[in-house]
């Protein structure tokens, strides 16, 4: 296998299964703390996490860190940074708001948009082979966050779907990002740059929770441990996609990849919660495990 298509493989998996992990934590911060609360603690930790990092790097492995000097380098980090937190954040409102099952898949589609803008209109070059793989596990993605049943219950109308309107600016607006962020991470730094971009997204987030007026110090005991495993889970994704848009040109295979978090997370679930899969999540799971060993024999 191509090196390149290596790390895309390993990064898209990293970023996967971190935030898988991270969003199956992040279910149990929120009913203890909010959103608003589980966002601003969760990237606080993550950032004292990375920090750790970079200061193991520099001064124990003593590896060079090359930090960003222009102020158009900066600035973009602080742009990033918003960005990302106000994806969060509509997404949460959407979700707060209307129903998943109705809402979920229309987010999740933000990876295949990715796909498909990178391939026809930045220009990806990518292996025809690949295609099918691609488009099994992005419709593996699609599936696993449809609950039939919820739909089965109601009639759905476009106009008088609650929380759409947060979900599809959370949907454009993390779509940007991912393509945004890897133009700019080409052939930097990738731990350094995740760092400082997280480091923005903390601020951002807890310029959020002043605007709300959300008391941060309400922490009951038991959520401690869930805002640091959301924290660990979110490292995991974002050093792994940024070192693979950092090293790689193969932006769709880590987009789509990343993009299937449902999948273990609906796995932890069942492992830890006891929680029923659906014949359709079942379906799904193993259309996207199928889509991913097509995609490493490629």
């Amino acid at each position: 296998m191509e090196r390149g298509l290596l790390i895309a493989l390993l990064t898209g998996l990293g970023g996967m299964l971190g935030w898988g992990f991270s969003e199956f934590a992040t279910k149990k911060s929120v009913d203890r703390i909010g959103t608003i609360s589980s966002l601003v603690w969760a990237h606080v930790f993550g950032t004292m996490i990375l920090f750790s990092l970079l200061f193991v790097r520099l001064f124990i492995v003593h590896a060079p860190v090359i930090f960003p000097i222009a102020l158009s380098e900066w600035s973009g980090l602080l742009f990033f940074g918003t960005l990302q937190t106000m994806v969060y954040y509509f997404a949460y409102k959407g979700f707060e708001k209307g129903e998943v099952s109705i809402l979920s898949p229309i987010f999740a589609s933000f990876a295949g948009v990715v796909a498909l803008l990178s391939i026809l209109v930045f220009g990806e070059a990518l292996n025809i082979g690949f295609v099918p793989a691609l488009v099994f596990i992005f419709g593996g993605v699609m599936l696993i966050n449809i609950d039939l049943e919820s739909l089965k219950a109601n009639r759905i109308r476009i106009k008088a779907v609650v929380g759409l309107k947060e979900i599809i600016i959370a949907t454009v607006l993390a779509t940007v990002w991912t393509l945004g962020w890897d133009k700019f991470t080409g052939n930097k730094d990738w731990m350094v740059y995740t760092t400082l971009m997280f480091v923005f997204m903390t601020l951002s987030a807890f310029l959020i929770a002043s605007m709300a007026k959300v008391n941060l110090w309400e922490v009951k005991l038991g959520a401690w441990k869930f805002l640091w495993l959301i924290a660990i889970g979110e490292i995991i994704a974002y050093l792994a996609i940024t070192f693979g848009y950092a090293s790689t040109t193969y932006t769709s295979v880590i987009a789509i990849l990343s993009g299937a978090s449902s999948l273990p997370t609906i796995i932890l679930a069942r492992v830890f919660l006891k929680e029923k899969m659906a014949k359709i999540q079942t379906t799904a799971s193993l259309i996207i495990i199928t889509g991913i060993i097509l995609l490493s024999v490629g």
